[in-house]
């Protein structure tokens, strides 16, 4: 066995091409992956050869697929293991130890991580598990153990409780899949928290003819995040896709830069995220907390940075595929050939589904496509091709060179799917607009209708095909389509934006968090802090007594509304206690008794601190102008229709905090309120700088109070012709981090 392992390691140097290596002045992250995934050699610490266990199919699978460098086994209690020497302790070893793999109870784990760093190793993955997976209390304890150790020696570490790795330039394979692995260095980087997903990915990937160069599973990410690895292979040049599957962002700055880093290096990131994160679900209390849950929150400042989110696995092995095989479109013209009506009426419904149309072709295209159809023919766009091409196969091919040289075209789409048996006339039409493809400066792209099992000879076929995007399924395909039309559209970089409040505001958020006393403030405090941050607000002021009311209504002018104030009540129109288009002073006094009477009978007495009136109005579009902190992705901004029916009618759209102009323009172009401020079916345009103004503001105060508010409800913002104001507010607190914050 000692024999067969130093020839393996023999043959794969012999093989082995040259390696990417970090510059000098890389990142200690980006030397730290780069020791794990191209070690010198591999220990295994917890090495046994009972049947079955991790140990032995992690050591199979490295000399199953002959890995280069040295192998050393370790278990005190063995003097022999797999038909191999086994070592006592590092000290033994007959070089010093690079990439260990913790194999050994958990109990065990720390103190290895510290002796390998001691002996001189640069790197570990911790396959075992039993750490902060189980939340008991001693797993807990053995987790923060660990988490010290790795931070005390600096070792690179993925784990624990993950299921090994993959390095195809370097024929590693840590991993305990038994399942046949190709190793060629491919173009697509693979990270993610679960072993078992991310390894499933690989194989799909594997199994539609893709490459992967790296598999790295993180498991409980006690040391390396999924951060680090996509900061690494932004920066290695072999690596054109990163694939993430993500449970949770940790931390969103090393997110967001790492987003940045693949973003600038033309490297899209396509991600399965999981889950509505607990301070999501918190939020709820305000109306833009209950709309803008984790995964919206994600996509907001996710897809700025260039990330594509992905809602299954069978998404994201399509929209691997296409941006591996698919060079980028100069823009969304969309071109297809197809043999069949009813193929190309399915292209076209689904095409427009997503808000994607077929382009007209250019002249000289159509006069082509006409002349070479015959009189009579009905050259459109899509192409149904399949009544000529009975008749003189050729115009088939013609009719895709074509539609490829047609420069009013910017993508284009070929209706069929690989076979799954030799063919001579399909495979050379294949190979032929393979050639076409390899010269044109836009993406070609097959689309099967449904999804087609591919064979080792379809595997083969589509390897020799690398300038075509192979897809399946109608919906699937056009998603991943639009992402390749979406991402091609995207700035290489985003330039970060910082708040742009003044001093004296910031100062007013910093005394309305220190005196706040509840979970949110009432409606007076919340249009105070509102006002400092240049949001504008409605004349109005606070009553204790219906005579009050009456001289403020006064001052005011009529129309007027009243409203009450408490920081108990969130929702004022639910309790009946918002009243309209009070004209006299009769009106007012009695509003200020209904309202009040209401008060009175609500259950738990909650603390009335006065009626507000307030200047009516007069509005032709409710908004509503949110902010929320996120427990994941921090700050982020809301806009919409507002009034009683925003949840009903959920007509938002959401972006990260805080904004400028320009970002606040963009974010009401992507609603219907957007379309209507715009001035919609001949009506004139609102007062759409007011609403700049206003979302301008609050994502500076949401990005200046970071996790101390958890949501601002601005609902509803009345905008008309000459003006827009904030009518109400509701401003939901984080008592903790506020009162962490303020010192109490």
């Amino acid at each position: 066995m000692e024999a067969q392992v130093s020839e393996a390691c023999a043959v794969a140097a012999s093989a082995s091409p040259a390696k990417w290596s970090p510059p000098s002045d890389a990142s200690r992250t980006i030397k730290g992956v780069h020791a794990m995934l191209h070690p010198r050699n591999i220990v295994l610490v917890g090495a046994t050869d009972k049947p079955g266990n991790y140990a032995e199919r992690i050591w199979n699978n490295l000399i199953k697929y002959k890995y280069a460098g040295g192998l050393y086994p370790i278990n005190a209690r063995r003097d022999t293991v797999w038909g191999v020497p086994c070592y006592k302790d590092f000290a033994s070893l007959p070089e010093q130890p690079d990439h260990v793999l913790v194999l050994v109870p958990a109990r065990f784990a720390a103190q290895v991580i510290r002796d390998a760093a001691a002996a001189g190793a640069r790197s570990a993955t911790i396959v075992t598990s039993g750490f902060s997976e189980l939340q008991d209390e001693e797993s807990l304890r053995l987790a923060a153990e660990l988490q010290a150790a790795i931070h005390e020696t600096g070792l690179a570490v993925t784990g624990p409780n993950c299921l090994g790795n993959l390095s195809a330039g370097e024929n590693l394979f840590t991993n305990i899949d038994d399942r046949i692995v190709t190793m060629e260095a491919g173009a697509v980087a693979i990270a993610g928290q679960s072993g078992a997903i991310v390894m499933a990915i690989r194989q799909a990937l594997e199994d539609r003819g893709v490459g992967v160069g790296y598999m790295v599973t993180t498991g409980n990410e006690a040391g390396l995040e999924t951060t680090d690895l996509m900061t690494y292979f932004a920066a290695d040049p072999s690596i054109r896709v990163i694939v993430l599957y993500l449970e949770g962002v940790r931390d969103t700055k090393a997110f967001r830069d790492a987003c940045k880093a693949a973003r600038a290096a033309g490297k899209p990131i396509i991600a399965l995220k999981l889950g509505a994160s607990e301070g999501g679900r918190a939020a709820a209390m305000a109306h833009t907390g209950a709309l803008a849950g984790s995964i919206e929150t994600f996509d907001a400042i996710s897809t700025r940075e260039g990330v594509i989110r992905v809602r299954g696995l069978d998404e994201l092995i399509e929209t691997t595929e296409c941006f591996v095989h698919a060079t980028l479109p100069k823009g969304n013209r969309l071109a297809a050939v197809t043999l069949s009506g009813g193929k190309r009426g399915l292209l076209i419904d689904a095409f427009y589904s997503a808000g994607l149309n077929f382009a007209p072709l250019s002249r000289h295209a159509s006069e082509q496509l006409a002349k070479m159809l015959g009189p009579g023919s009905i050259v459109g766009n899509p192409l149904d091709a399949g009544f000529a091409a009975v008749v003189d196969p050729s115009v088939y091919m013609k009719s895709i060179q074509i539609m490829i040289d047609d420069p009013d075209t910017d993508i284009v789409i070929i209706d069929a799917e690989l076979p799954k048996a030799p063919h001579e006339l399909r495979e050379r039409n294949l190979r032929i607009v393979n050639e076409m493809a390899g010269k044109a400066a836009k993406p070609v792209i097959y689309i099967s209708a449904m999804s087609i099992g591919f064979t080792e000879f379809t595997k083969s076929l589509r390897k020799s095909l690398p300038h075509i995007a192979v897809l399946q399924g109608m919906d699937r395909a056009v998603g991943a389509i639009k992402s390749l039309i979406d991402y091609a559209a995207l700035p290489k970089e985003v330039p970060d934006i910082v708040s742009s409040s003044k001093p004296s505001a910031r100062a007013v958020l910093e005394r309305a968090l220190r005196s706040a006393n509840g979970a949110a403030l009432d409606e007076i405090a919340s249009k105070k802090l509102l006002k400092a941050y240049g949001i504008p607000i409605s004349k109005e002021a606070i009553a204790q007594t219906a005579a009050e009311a009456v001289r403020i209504a006064k001052q005011i002018g009529f129309p007027v509304v009243a409203k009450v104030v408490s920081a108990e009540i969130l929702h004022k129109s639910d309790i009946g206690g918002v009243m309209l288009n009070l004209t006299t002073p009769a009106d007012v006094k009695k509003a200020f008794e209904t309202i009040t009477a209401r008060v009175k009978k609500l259950k738990g007495k909650p603390k009335l601190d006065g009626i507000l009136i307030a200047q009516q109005v007069k509005a032709d579009l409710e908004l509503v102008v949110g902010a929320s902190f996120d427990a994941e992705m921090g700050p982020v901004v809301l806009f919409g229709t507002g009034g009683v029916d925003i949840e009903l009618m959920k007509d938002v759209a959401l972006a990260g905090a805080p904004l400028d102009a320009a970002e606040a323009r963009k974010l009401i172009g992507r609603t219907k309120a957007g379309v209507k401020i715009g001035g919609y079916r001949g009506k004139p345009p609102l007062h759409e700088a007011s609403a700049v103004k206003a979302l301008v503001g609050l994502s500076n105060l949401i990005a200046d109070a970071g996790n101390r508010i958890a949501s601002i409800d601005v609902n509803p913002f009345l905008i008309n012709a000459k003006t827009g104001v904030a009518v109400d507010a509701l401003i939901v607190l984080n008592n903790t981090a506020a009162r962490h914050a303020a010192g109490h």
